[in-house]
């Protein structure tokens, strides 16, 4: 019985748009292959970045106001981001899962995901040296982390009370 609801009208697709969208997101990237990446230092001692040597960084790591109560670690995917994407970054590793927010973030130029996590976040346990962990952004693939002591000691150096000062900005 068609007594409950009224037809249909063409007053009705005047109010939605039928053609598909200009825009929407990029394609999906390929996963690459980590088998070679390590972690490594940088020049300030609070920032550790990863990937396979010679090549360009996939994730960078970094620490800010260690050892206070707003420690945190920012957590930056250097895999292309459209502008104003916002997703979550899945950290799994060592028994936790970490989902932490990204948004797309402009440094040096490029649009990267970028995200800034409390340094207490029980979830960076995830990269403990015991085992790999894993990083994946929807659309950016997944990143293999092999296992070394340096993500987890950072993480632990961010959290610590005896964090030595970031190094002063000079002019």
């Amino acid at each position: 019985m068609s007594g409950c609801k009224p037809p249909p009208t063409d007053a009705a697709v005047a109010r939605v748009s039928l053609l598909a969208p200009t825009t929407g997101p990029s394609a999906p990237m390929e996963s690459p292959d980590t088998k070679d990446a390590i972690w490594s230092q940088t020049k300030d001692p609070l920032r550790l970045v990863y990937g396979v040597p010679g090549q360009p960084v996939l994730l960078a790591l970094a620490c800010a106001n260690p050892g206070l109560p707003d420690a945190s670690l920012r957590i930056t995917r250097h895999a292309p981001a459209d502008d104003g994407a916002a997703a979550l970054l899945a950290l799994i590793g060592n028994g936790w899962i970490g989902r932490f927010p990204v948004e797309a973030t402009e440094i040096d130029g490029r649009v990267w995901w970028d995200g800034t996590i409390p340094a207490a976040t029980r979830e960076w346990n995830a990269l403990k040296p015991e085992r790999e962990a894993t990083v994946t952004v929807p659309g950016a693939g997944l990143i293999k982390l092999n296992a070394s002591p340096l993500p987890f000691a950072l993480v632990t150096l961010c959290r610590s009370s005896g964090a030595p000062a970031a190094p002063a900005n000079q002019a």
